[in-house]
């Protein structure tokens, strides 16, 4: 392993991308710490150290920037949410369909688009969150530091956005979720410390953190068990004779993934669930606004049973948009490979889409137990679920498979050994063909 870590280096295009990563990393970093003006530090540190549940979750996805106010406060946030609305408007409408389809140009318009998105759900939530601390009286000042304010929030928001798309294009993994990692992995240190002062003082019980580190470890095993397994459906091709060679006649398979979605399912019902939160903000002081509140609060039933109905949705829905059995089907077809027992065409079409509906039922399952079983136990053990809780492990284990394969494959593209040593028979999913 160490051996293979060394060729990373002498690689001259994949060493300037993962340093360009970490250079990306630490900017975002730094943004954290940077405050926004007209803010009252000692009320904000005050109303994170009593806030819990929904602080300690919008503080979750801007990797920490929220508890100092700094101007990368919003985080991904309103980048995420316009993703999701663009992506439910391509479905919807064919014109956008065709754009996605059709051309480098169709992409570039629909990218366009959805970052105009997140610049109006940047300025939606910038308003939500200084209403919101200008009501507890932690922002301070009158109409033009408020304006500022969340010119501020809205300029660092696009920034991000920028810092994202900058990671993707010239770094090494999905920008977007690379940030929310480096958020989260952030915070290890400080929950790490909060936790054993908790065991100090008396408020966890040795028995508690034994069993909260036990439960995280087998969170993180399912997390690994839902990313690696898969469904091989076998694929025999016919023997074509050209000329005085022989073609085909070999047998492979085809790899459809448990979880084909990854961890996008997770990032986008948390994203989409802070924003009637934040819509709240504005009428804080009224009932409905402090029911809405009270509904979307995390931990609550309503929540739950939003975040599991989303989850569920959007892994069907980005299945549904990232694999295509038809041309599965017609490659196929094309090359003289067919499955077993079934007609090559729309009846292999038919087959896989009903196999990838059944195995993506169970992954979606498997999900969003492992997404709920921390959270009902850290009422019970009394652990912070947004450290150690599924949402978080589900993020940085999806996120950190997904790097590491990407730079494995990088490194057999130049025909160097992997990171991760397999066997002959490669990787064994939890469902095998």
């Amino acid at each position: 392993m160490f051996g293979s870590l060394g060729d990373i280096f002498r690689l001259p295009d994949l060493k300037r991308r993962i340093f360009f990563t970490l250079f990306i990393l630490f900017i975002f970093r730094l943004g954290a710490y940077i405050p926004s003006p007209g803010v009252d530090r000692a009320a904000l540190a005050s109303l994170f150290s009593t806030g819990g549940g929904v602080m300690d979750f919008l503080n979750l996805f801007s990797g920490g920037a929220l508890s100092r106010f700094g101007i990368f406060s919003l985080g991904v946030a309103p980048y995420i949410n316009s993703s999701i609305v663009m992506q439910l408007l391509v479905v919807i409408f064919p014109y956008l369909e065709k754009l996605q389809k059709d051309s480098t140009d169709g992409h570039k318009k629909i990218t366009q688009w959805t970052r105009y998105g997140a610049v109006v759900f940047a300025v939606v939530q910038a308003i939500g969150m200084t209403a919101w601390l200008g009501s507890l009286g932690i922002m301070q000042g009158g109409f033009l530091d408020w304006l500022l304010v969340i010119i501020t929030l809205v300029a660092g928001s696009v920034a991000v956005m920028w810092l994202g798309e900058e990671l993707t294009d010239h770094g090494i993994g999905n920008g977007i979720s690379l940030l929310i990692f480096a958020g989260i992995v952030a915070r290890i240190p400080e929950a790490i410390l909060q936790t054993w002062n908790m065991v100090r003082l008396g408020s966890m019980s040795v028995i508690g953190l034994l069993v909260g580190i036990v439960l995280m470890v087998i969170v993180v095993a399912g997390c690994i068990l839902l990313q690696e397994g898969q469904r091989r459906l076998p694929v025999q091709y016919a023997k074509r004779v050209v000329g005085n060679k022989i073609y085909g006649g070999q047998s492979t398979f085809i790899p459809l993934k448990v979880n084909q979605s990854g961890v996008i399912p997770i990032i986008f019902a948390s994203s989409l669930l802070i924003f009637p939160y934040t819509i709240a903000n504005y009428f804080s002081e009224s009932a409905t606004g402090r029911f809405i509140s009270a509904l979307f609060t995390p931990n609550s039933f309503f929540y739950i049973l939003c975040y599991v109905a989303l989850i569920i949705f959007f892994s069907y829905f980005y299945t549904a948009v990232v694999f295509n059995p038809t041309d599965i089907a017609n490659n196929m077809k094309k090359y003289g490979g067919f499955i077993l027992g079934i007609r090559p065409g729309q009846p292999t079409s038919d087959y896989i889409t009903r196999v990838m509906e059944r195995i993506t039922l169970g992954g979606v399952v498997f999900l969003a137990v492992i997404a709920l079983i921390p959270n009902v136990m850290s009422s019970i053990l009394n652990i912070n679920s947004f450290y150690f809780g599924g949402t978080a492990v589900l993020i940085v284990v999806g996120v950190a498979m997904d790097t590491v394969n990407q730079i494995e494959a990088q490194l057999l593209m130049r025909h160097y050994d992997g990171i991760l040593k397999k066997s002959g028979g490669g990787r064994k999913g939890f469902l095998r063909g």
